[in-house]
Protein backbone atom coordinates (compact mmCIF):
# COMPACT_ATOMS: atom_id res chain seq x y z
CA UNK A 1 0.00 0.00 0.00
CA UNK A 2 1.33 3.36 -1.03
CA UNK A 3 1.85 5.91 1.73
CA UNK A 4 0.06 9.23 1.16
CA UNK A 5 2.44 12.16 0.84
CA UNK A 6 2.40 15.01 3.31
CA UNK A 7 0.44 18.05 2.13
CA UNK A 8 0.58 21.69 3.16
CA UNK A 9 -1.94 24.45 2.47
CA UNK A 10 -0.51 27.34 0.40
CA UNK A 11 -1.58 30.93 1.05
CA UNK A 12 -0.57 34.24 -0.55
CA UNK A 13 -0.20 37.69 1.04
CA UNK A 14 -0.01 41.09 -0.67
CA UNK A 15 2.06 43.79 1.00
CA UNK A 16 1.06 47.23 -0.24
CA UNK A 17 3.49 50.00 0.71
CA UNK A 18 3.43 53.71 -0.08
CA UNK A 19 5.01 56.75 1.58
CA UNK A 20 6.41 54.66 4.47
CA UNK A 21 2.96 53.20 5.12
CA UNK A 22 1.48 49.73 4.77
CA UNK A 23 -2.11 48.72 3.99
CA UNK A 24 -3.81 46.55 6.62
CA UNK A 25 -7.38 45.33 7.05
CA UNK A 26 -9.09 44.31 10.30
CA UNK A 27 -10.74 40.88 10.12
CA UNK A 28 -14.27 40.18 11.31
CA UNK A 29 -16.67 37.21 11.22
CA UNK A 30 -14.02 34.81 9.93
CA UNK A 31 -13.34 32.79 13.11
CA UNK A 32 -9.62 33.40 12.52
CA UNK A 33 -7.91 36.39 14.15
CA UNK A 34 -11.13 38.42 14.19
CA UNK A 35 -10.37 41.95 15.43
CA UNK A 36 -6.75 41.73 14.26
CA UNK A 37 -5.08 43.50 11.33
CA UNK A 38 -3.49 41.72 8.40
CA UNK A 39 -2.53 41.94 4.76
CA UNK A 40 -4.90 41.16 1.90
CA UNK A 41 -4.45 37.41 1.61
CA UNK A 42 -6.02 34.11 0.73
CA UNK A 43 -5.54 30.48 -0.16
CA UNK A 44 -4.21 29.23 -3.47
CA UNK A 45 -6.93 27.15 -5.14
CA UNK A 46 -6.31 23.80 -6.87
CA UNK A 47 -4.65 24.26 -10.28
CA UNK A 48 -3.97 27.95 -9.55
CA UNK A 49 -0.50 29.50 -9.50
CA UNK A 50 0.37 31.65 -6.46
CA UNK A 51 0.74 35.00 -8.25
CA UNK A 52 -2.57 34.46 -10.08
CA UNK A 53 -4.16 33.60 -6.73
CA UNK A 54 -2.80 36.81 -5.23
CA UNK A 55 -4.16 38.90 -8.12
CA UNK A 56 -7.58 37.28 -7.59
CA UNK A 57 -7.53 37.71 -3.80
CA UNK A 58 -6.46 41.37 -4.03
CA UNK A 59 -9.29 42.13 -6.46
CA UNK A 60 -11.81 40.30 -4.23
CA UNK A 61 -10.65 41.88 -0.97
CA UNK A 62 -9.52 45.43 -1.78
CA UNK A 63 -10.84 46.01 -5.32
CA UNK A 64 -7.63 47.02 -7.09
CA UNK A 65 -6.02 45.59 -10.19
CA UNK A 66 -2.51 44.19 -10.12
CA UNK A 67 -0.50 42.61 -12.94
CA UNK A 68 2.02 39.78 -12.69
CA UNK A 69 4.81 42.31 -13.31
CA UNK A 70 3.68 44.35 -10.30
CA UNK A 71 4.28 41.46 -7.87
CA UNK A 72 7.69 40.92 -6.30
CA UNK A 73 8.55 37.91 -4.14
CA UNK A 74 9.48 38.85 -0.56
CA UNK A 75 9.28 35.89 1.83
CA UNK A 76 8.22 32.28 2.43
CA UNK A 77 7.05 31.20 5.87
CA UNK A 78 6.47 27.52 6.65
CA UNK A 79 4.27 26.78 9.67
CA UNK A 80 3.58 23.35 11.10
CA UNK A 81 0.01 22.35 11.83
CA UNK A 82 -1.74 24.53 14.37
CA UNK A 83 -5.14 22.93 13.73
CA UNK A 84 -6.70 20.02 11.84
CA UNK A 85 -6.32 21.77 8.46
CA UNK A 86 -2.58 21.05 8.37
CA UNK A 87 0.73 22.76 7.75
CA UNK A 88 0.95 26.09 5.93
CA UNK A 89 3.21 27.51 3.25
CA UNK A 90 2.76 31.30 3.34
CA UNK A 91 4.05 33.24 0.32
CA UNK A 92 4.50 36.99 0.85
CA UNK A 93 4.78 39.41 -2.06
CA UNK A 94 5.38 43.16 -2.32
CA UNK A 95 2.85 44.88 -4.57
CA UNK A 96 4.94 47.42 -6.48
CA UNK A 97 2.04 49.19 -8.18
CA UNK A 98 -1.69 48.85 -8.66
CA UNK A 99 -4.63 50.46 -10.43
CA UNK A 100 -7.47 51.84 -8.33
CA UNK A 101 -7.84 52.90 -4.71
CA UNK A 102 -7.96 50.10 -2.12
CA UNK A 103 -11.34 49.81 -0.39
CA UNK A 104 -13.23 47.18 1.60
CA UNK A 105 -14.88 44.81 -0.88
CA UNK A 106 -15.96 42.18 1.65
CA UNK A 107 -17.55 44.12 4.54
CA UNK A 108 -18.75 40.84 6.06
CA UNK A 109 -15.07 39.82 6.53
CA UNK A 110 -13.32 43.18 7.04
CA UNK A 111 -14.54 46.18 9.06
CA UNK A 112 -11.55 48.53 8.66
CA UNK A 113 -8.96 49.07 5.94
CA UNK A 114 -6.34 51.76 6.28
CA UNK A 115 -2.78 52.83 5.65
CA UNK A 116 -0.61 52.63 8.76
CA UNK A 117 2.74 54.32 9.25
CA UNK A 118 5.50 51.72 9.44
CA UNK A 119 6.50 53.47 12.68
CA UNK A 120 3.02 53.22 14.19
CA UNK A 121 1.51 49.84 13.35
CA UNK A 122 -1.51 48.49 15.23
CA UNK A 123 -0.78 46.32 18.25
CA UNK A 124 -3.13 43.57 17.10
CA UNK A 125 -1.33 42.34 13.96
CA UNK A 126 -1.64 38.71 12.92
CA UNK A 127 1.36 37.02 14.50
CA UNK A 128 2.79 35.07 11.58
CA UNK A 129 2.36 38.09 9.28
CA UNK A 130 4.28 40.25 11.76
CA UNK A 131 6.99 37.57 11.85
CA UNK A 132 7.22 37.60 8.06
CA UNK A 133 7.33 41.41 7.89
CA UNK A 134 10.13 41.48 10.47
CA UNK A 135 12.07 39.00 8.31
CA UNK A 136 11.42 41.00 5.14
CA UNK A 137 12.74 44.12 6.86
CA UNK A 138 15.95 42.17 7.64
CA UNK A 139 16.08 40.82 4.04
CA UNK A 140 15.49 37.26 5.24
CA UNK A 141 13.45 35.47 2.60
CA UNK A 142 12.66 32.21 4.43
CA UNK A 143 11.48 31.42 7.94
CA UNK A 144 9.72 28.60 9.72
CA UNK A 145 7.66 28.21 12.84
CA UNK A 146 6.93 24.88 14.53
CA UNK A 147 3.81 24.19 16.56
CA UNK A 148 6.03 24.03 19.66
CA UNK A 149 7.52 27.46 18.94
CA UNK A 150 4.07 28.92 18.44
CA UNK A 151 2.99 27.69 21.87
CA UNK A 152 6.21 28.87 23.54
CA UNK A 153 6.00 32.39 22.15
CA UNK A 154 2.56 33.22 20.70
CA UNK A 155 3.68 36.75 19.79
CA UNK A 156 6.06 35.31 17.18
CA UNK A 157 3.64 32.96 15.41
Amino acid sequence: MKKERHKAVPAVYGIFKKDKQVLLGRRQNTRYYDGWYGFPAGHVEANELPKKALIREIKEEVGVDVTLEDIEFAHILYRTAHDETGDRVDLFFIIKKWTGEPKIMEPHKCDDLQWFSLNNLPEKRIHHEKNAMDCIDKEINFSEISEEQAHQNPNKI
